[in-house]
């Protein structure tokens, strides 16, 4: 049987859920927002199955016969709503799997509970079908919205359910669960964590990849030979680089974590403090060439492409501007 992660940070979001389940003041919609990998889906779930326990406690029990079942994924009364459309989730998705599900009975739990993942990807027509449902819902329905950071729902539908915002984890418990959960080893739990910026799944990722020093490399390389380098030659490498293995966006983090020692170091002259401390002379050598300026300008360049690709802007013209910005700064 398989175990249920542990949820790490998020105690208030956690409190209200435990005080609504162990009150029974249960909402009949709820909104969950953070970025993505921050521990949504996880706390949907753990809620999800805390309402449908048999022991009807705090938390789920993970031995009865309905926590099994949630575990595995197979209990008939929790929904997890899926669309076929990469990028939207339309009306066809909520009707059926929804709307038309949520006047039938609970088989076997207490409640009916649908969980709505990137919720933000709903269409207008989507969430305006759907709103019917949330304004009277029938007495056993529970809808969890999962919205990814700066995703947003129509004002008529947010208005309407009770929204739960996860904030970034603290990084020691970040760095401990690392260190003492996964054994990753303490340099590589730092950059992990620095690069996480409060999100576990983020830091997760990084400090179990197989190939992160590889990628560590590749990344600083392009930024190190930034000034022999055509603007067009730094664009193909990082395209092949996310092309072949990790996303853009673990690249662009990088850069960010790399500028940011830089602007560390420009300051306080101090090793100390440095996330890439074996680096060093490297991040000496551009903190003596870069204005407080220009890499206030680079480390707010980084921060817009990732917006950017984010918009769907095209990759090219992106990195181009971006990498503009870290030659002439």
């Amino acid at each position: 049987m398989q175990k249920v992660e542990k949820v790490l940070g998020h105690e208030e979001v956690i409190k209200q859920l435990q005080n609504a389940a162990a009150m029974d003041k249960v909402s009949h919609s709820y909104i969950f927002a953070g970025e993505k990998g921050s521990g949504k889906k996880l706390l949907a779930k753990l809620f999800a199955m805390t309402l449908q326990c048999e022991k009807h406690g705090k938390e789920p029990c993970l031995q009865c016969s309905s926590c099994k079942k949630a575990m595995n994924r197979n209990h008939p009364d929790i929904i997890y709503v899926t669309h076929e459309k990469p990028n939207s989730i339309g009306i066809e998705d909520i009707r059926e799997q929804l709307i038309g599900d949520v006047a039938i009975k609970p088989y076997i739990g207490p409640h009916k509970i649908y969980i709505v993942d990137e919720a933000e990807k709903m269409t207008v027509q989507a969430q305006n079908a759907l709103l019917k449902t949330i304004e009277e819902p029938p007495a056993y329905a529970v809808i969890l919205l999962l919205v990814n950071n700066g995703g947003s729902l129509l004002p008529t539908i947010s208005s309407r359910c009770v929204t739960l915002n996860f904030k970034p984890v603290r990084d020691e418990v970040i760095r401990q669960y690392l260190m003492e959960e996964l054994h990753v080893p303490d340099y590589q739990a730092e950059i992990s964590v620095a690069f996480a910026q409060g999100n576990v799944g983020k830091a997760k990722q990084i400090a179990t990849a197989e190939d992160f020093s590889q990628m560590m490399e590749s990344a600083l390389r392009i930024l190190k030979k930034s000034k022999d380098m055509e603007v067009y030659e730094m664009v193909d490498a990082i395209k092949t680089l996310s092309e072949e293995k990790h996303t853009i966006y673990e690249y662009l983090d990088l850069f960010l974590v790399w500028f940011r020692d830089v602007l560390m170091f420009k300051a306080t002259h101090e090793i100390d403090g440095l996330v890439f401390r074996q680096e060093y002379k490297d991040i000496k050598s551009r903190a003596d060439k870069s204005s407080y300026e220009g890499l206030e300008n680079i480390i707010k360049a980084i921060e817009n492409a990732k917006v950017r690709l984010q918009a769907n802007v095209n990759f090219e013209l992106t990195m181009e501007l971006l990498f503009l910005t870290i030659r002439e700064n």
